[in-house]
């Protein structure tokens, strides 16, 4: 649970800061909050996964882009772009290193035949496209005030729902304590 806070308090930060300010005064807040939250990760003993240095990395570019230039369409393509980001990696991962980031993340908490555990790793660079197009959507054509609407409750209830739904389709895999 701490860890789950952990995860989702700098886009929280965010979100309430632009409600009391603008959407500029949220992006340094969010950049700042991803800076503690690096800082949060290593001193609770959480691993920082390379998830964590490539959202850091976006938003200080991003982020940094739309606070100096006074561009909000910096930041508003940040979620685009991690998403898609993560699509490849997750692609390349099958062709590319021992095991694809899929198998690495999952080791030792599900047993997936070959064939399944790939289905559900296109699964998952599926959503991150279709992530990465409805964020694009979204902040091409709705106004600044509904993107960070749906940033915040739109992305993270879709997040949940597919989450939910490979949740309902890994339970058959899980390893019990017998084996």
């Amino acid at each position: 649970m701490k860890k789950l806070l952990i995860e989702f308090f700098p886009v929280v930060l965010f979100f309430a800061a632009y409600k009391f300010s603008d959407i500029y005064l949220a992006t340094g807040v969010l950049i700042a909050a991803v800076v503690v939250q690096m800082l949060l990760l290593r001193l609770t003993g959480f691993a920082i996964e390379n998830s964590h240095k490539v959202t850091l990395a976006l938003v200080v570019v991003f982020g940094g882009a739309t606070v100096l230039l006074h561009n909000e369409q910096f930041i508003k393509w940040k979620p685009t772009v991690i998403n898609w980001l993560f699509a490849v990696a997750f692609l390349a991962s099958h062709w590319i290193g021992e095991r694809p980031i899929l198998a690495r993340m999952l080791q030792g908490q599900v047993d997936l035949p070959a064939q399944s555990l790939r289905r559900l790793s296109f699964a998952w660079v599926g959503f991150f496209i279709v992530m990465g197009g409805v964020n694009w959507f979204v902040m091409s054509h709705f106004d600044t005030n509904t993107w960070v609407n749906f940033k915040l409750f739109g992305m993270l209830g879709l997040t949940v729902l597919f989450m939910v739904g490979q949740s309902i389709w890994l339970m058959r895999h899980l390893r019990t304590p017998e084996g």
